[in-house]
């Protein structure tokens, strides 16, 4: 596999989808975001401090909600899901770092009904890279681009917190 630099700029993609953002949070009091591990949990709680909301980000893991958990079996880096605030007749923001088939927000969307039942959850992602397998479509969205399905778009967080994107190719 060969990794090449993007010429996606992560840090600018984060600020756009700030700006989309921004106006639904100032009108929503019971608003709340949740990421999705790792890149989503990154871009959540960045949104939650830019957007000095009073909920802490909610962080989610959906290894065991996936629909291929059976064929490729538990992640190594199972991470805990963690939801500080009552999901109950919410306002949910569900972030994602790339949005591809559509199978890692829905597994998203079944393990967040655990939880609750939220007044309306919608969807952001830094880029949306097509492919869709199920009916699922970003709310917010930075960045729309066609990728080959062998090519894989990879969110990195920098120690410093500043993010940048690979394109891994096959």
């Amino acid at each position: 596999m060969t990794s090449t630099t993007s010429p996606l700029d992560a840090e600018a993609l984060y600020q756009q989808l700030l700006q989309q953002i921004r106006p639904h949070a100032v009108a929503q009091d019971k608003l709340a975001i949740i990421g999705i591990y790792s890149g989503g949990a990154w871009i959540a709680e960045r949104l939650v401090a830019d957007l000095a909301l009073k909920n802490k980000p909610g962080l989610i893991d959906v290894s065991f909600y996936r629909d291929d958990y059976a064929a490729k079996g538990l992640h190594a880096e199972v991470k805990p899901t963690h939801i500080p605030f009552d999901v109950d007749g919410a306002q949910i923001i569900l972030v994602d770092d790339v949005l591809y088939t559509g199978r890692t927000t829905r597994a998203a969307i079944n393990e967040l009904f655990d939880y609750g039942r939220p007044a309306r959850i919608m969807l952001a992602a830094l880029v949306d890279r097509g492919g869709r397998e199920l009916p699922i479509a970003a709310d917010f969205v930075a960045h729309v681009a066609s990728f080959e399905p062998a090519v894989s778009v990879n969110l990195h967080r920098a120690v410093d917190g500043k993010l940048s994107i690979s394109i891994d190719h096959a």
